[in-house]
């Protein structure tokens, strides 16, 4: 018991509290308060209608036949006021937790998507499937809190209204059933609690884990089946189900002694009543209706002293869910939160530039050094390629750019990211029509067909409206999409927004060098600032100057026109591109610690 105590409760409370004080507190009050009032009113009708079984059971045995229908008529006009209050019951029950998970969804979307909380949860070992947390085990919070938190309450009150009938008929019977209820519960909860809840936390875990396996093979289909990787992802997957299998098994075994415990538990309380009151009523003490009625009132006191004992199982896998989700909230919180350790960060600046300013870069947990006192200034129109070894740096240097590491020293100066444009290696394709992705991510920006044709020109897919139904058909583009199609579709969304400043990671990895080119090419009439990686040296002619990391403590910053030159590769004198004349990178120099 102090297990649920000291840890299920304080948890519940944790996560149950927002929404009472929330901008809904009202209706979450109102429905609440209304619950409890129709619990009330469902608990009076259950004790009425066990006082006439009674009654008329008396009756019955008395051969008083005005009796007998005067409980009769009583117990149907009891019944045809009970009836809609227990619908209503159930109704309002339901309508309070589909508004509790609503905001509670809501909530913590907000703060999922909150300074890229989704993103440093990606990284993290101890929040497994956030997805899940998200779907499932919100939706199972707010259905088994309220399902609970009504169990726990409508038992108390029937404990209250029952212990009062049976003490009028037999103050022995209360006491024994506040004595054997107390044992059974005792027993279940420290014999069988701990592993149960244990094993409901991780079956959880290894559903998830499975379902997630199976995801990533539809997700990469494809690429599975160039590779005739069924045999490893079959075998990966049917671990992950073995795990799901085994975990289950041994939950299935605890339920076995568990069950049979409830079992012979409750089965006793069918002849305790009869037994300890057959005396009375063969001496003529009791009528028979009260024994019917004592027996009535002893199950209902022993259903709700015996609640931990019944629904042990279900409260395991809801201590479990509430677990689960208590460390997402407390992973959201932390992720959206300052560091709270005294290691130095990387401060960001917001300007209408881009510079550097003795930035050295680690890896978010410390253990690598990317990057050493890196200080160089891109200007409005400039141009900059950072190559190296791969694995060197690079495009960590432009999380570090883009805010979404900030491990490390010094300074990092840029414009506000609402004026940036980042094109990952592969392109992000949304769940939409081909007039959002060209849009994306700023969707409500006015745009003509005839203007979506033109920049699909200019990227080298003049077909693609006409090949997919229509601007505003939707797809599964990631699929219908090669990947170069999808670096010019992501060329495009460029063109498009006419962001101030683009960042390329390995955006043209998957094109020719034709498409290369032309794409670079209408970028570059844009005047449009660029910070591109790269593996391909011929890139530089597009840019003014060159970023070589050559290690964690060495690297060197150089003109396009000495990198050409010293790679031996075309002359950047033949594309005109005015940020070589003007000097687009100031501080130009070689680093070496």
């Amino acid at each position: 018991m102090s297990r649920f105590r000291g840890r299920l409760i304080p948890r519940f409370l944790v996560l149950s509290k927002p929404y009472l004080v929330s901008e809904e507190k009202w209706r979450a009050r109102g429905l609440l308060t209304l619950l409890v009032v129709l619990m009330l009113a469902n608990t009076a009708a259950t004790v009425l209608l066990n006082q006439q079984a009674g009654e008329f059971s008396s009756a019955l045995a008395a051969r008083e036949s005005d009796r007998y229908w005067r409980s009769i008529y009583f117990t149907i006009g009891l019944v045809v006021i009970a009836v809609p209050v227990y619908g209503f019951y159930y109704y309002v029950r339901d309508k309070l937790t589909i508004y509790w998970r609503r905001w509670m969804t809501t909530h913590y979307l907000e703060q999922y998507f909150n300074n890229t909380a989704y993103y440093k949860l990606a990284f993290s070992a101890d929040i497994d499937n956030p997805d899940q947390r998200l779907a499932e085990d919100i939706n199972s919070f707010t259905r088994q809190s309220i399902y609970f938190l009504l169990i726990f309450t409508e038992m108390l009150l029937q404990l209250i209204a029952f212990c009062g009938v049976l003490w009028s008929i037999s103050r022995g019977l209360v006491f024994f059933i506040l004595v054997y209820a107390a044992s059974g519960t005792l027993v279940t909860v420290f014999l069988f609690g701990r592993p149960l809840v244990g094993l409901n936390f991780f079956q959880l875990r290894r559903e998830a884990d499975f379902r997630f396996s199976l995801v990533r093979i539809r997700e990469n289909a494809e690429s599975i089946a160039f590779y005739r990787g069924e045999e490893r992802e079959s075998k990966y997957v049917g671990n992950r189900f073995a795990e799901v299998f085994a975990n289950f098994n041994r939950l299935v075994n605890w339920q076995l002694f568990l069950n049979l415990f409830e079992y012979t538990y409750k089965s006793a309380t069918l002849i305790i009543p009869g037994i300890l009151l057959a005396p009375q009523v063969m001496s003529g003490d009791l009528e028979i209706g009260s024994v019917v009625q004592a027996t009535g009132a002893f199950a209902a006191i022993f259903a709700a002293l015996n609640v931990v004992v019944d629904k042990f199982d279900n409260l395991s896998l809801f201590a479990a869910g509430v677990n689960r989700l208590d460390r997402f909230a407390k992973s959201l919180d932390s992720a959206t939160a300052p560091p709270g350790d005294d290691r130095e960060r990387i401060q960001t600046l917001e300007e209408p530039r881009i510079a550097l300013e003795q930035l050295s870069l680690n890896t978010p947990d410390y253990k690598r050094k990317l990057v050493t006192d890196l200080s160089m200034e891109l200007e409005a129109g400039g141009g900059l390629l950072i190559v190296g070894a791969s694995g060197g740096g690079k495009s960590s240097l432009l999380r570090a750019v883009a805010g979404l590491w900030n491990a490390g020293t010094g300074s990092v100066i840029r414009p506000p990211l609402e004026e940036m444009l980042f094109l990952p290696q592969r392109p992000y394709m949304i769940i939409g029509s081909l007039r959002e992705q060209l849009l994306y991510p700023d969707n409500n920006k006015k745009v003509t067909d005839e203007e979506f044709q033109q920049v699909l020109e200019k990227v080298n897919l003049p077909h693609l409206i006409e090949r997919c139904g229509g601007l505003d058909v939707e797809a599964d583009w990631g699929k219908t999409l090669s990947l170069g199609e999808q670096q010019r579709l992501a060329f495009a969304r460029v063109l498009l927004t006419e962001k101030k400043y683009v960042i390329l990671d390995e955006a043209t990895s998957a094109l020719d060098e034709k498409n290369e080119a032309e794409l670079y090419a209408a970028l570059q009439a844009t005047g449009t600032t660029v910070i591109s990686v790269s593996h391909r040296p011929q890139v530089a002619k597009y840019h003014s100057h060159v970023l070589v990391l050559i290690d964690s403590d060495t690297w060197q910053l150089q003109t396009a026109t000495e990198y050409a030159a010293e790679s031996s590769l075309e002359p950047v004198g033949e594309v005109q591109y005015s940020a070589v004349d003007t000097g687009g990178v100031k501080d130009v120099q070689t680093q070496n610690h």
